[in-house]
């Protein structure tokens, strides 16, 4: 009986240590209150003839300009638009010369939570962040290449791996 009962516990441990080192997408939802946030930059991508809006809550916002580290908690949001094309296939511009947005493509999300990164090696840890791509229909693309995300991201650590940290200093 009591070597049940250590097996028993044995087996629990195991089971609750691997769900504590759980890695991966999965653990991102979908930030359904993301637009409630700030849009505090948009993005022209030439290379792949895209429109990006990025939104991250206010107080991420407010610890970055006062040069704190991003909150945990923090859900970082980039709607991704398909640009308007003409007729010869390049993006359509407005009168500042940025592009047009047409049909949403796709929601990327980077979430920051404690604890979160430590079971990544440390050529791919991104401090405390996890990404998740979704669908148009907001469902998870699950032929998003997230290690994509992780090995991008990579270098900018010394600006808690946002590509758009500055452009969150500068909100007015």
């Amino acid at each position: 009986m009591k070597a049940l009962r250590i097996a028993s516990l044995a087996a629990l441990t195991a089971v609750s240590l691997t769900v504590a080192v759980r890695a991966g997408g999965d653990k991102v939802k979908f930030p359904d209150n993301y637009a409630k946030g700030i849009l505090y930059t948009t993005v022209d991508r030439a290379d792949n003839k895209q429109y990006r809006e990025l939104y991250a809550p206010k107080d991420a916002i407010d610890a970055v300009k006062a040069g704190k580290p991003i909150p945990s908690g923090t859900v970082l949001t980039m709607v991704n638009y398909k640009a308007k094309l003409n007729a010869a296939g390049e993006p359509e511009k407005d009168a500042n010369g940025r592009f047009l947005k047409d049909a949403l493509a796709a929601y990327v999300v980077m979430e920051k939570r404690t604890g979160w990164g430590a079971e990544y090696p440390a050529d791919m840890r991104n401090g405390e962040w996890e990404y998740q791509v979704f669908n148009p229909d907001k469902s998870v693309n699950d032929k998003a290449n997230l290690k994509a995300c992780f090995t991008c991201h990579k270098p900018l650590d010394k600006q808690d791996f946002v590509f758009s940290f500055e452009k969150m200093k500068a909100v007015k």
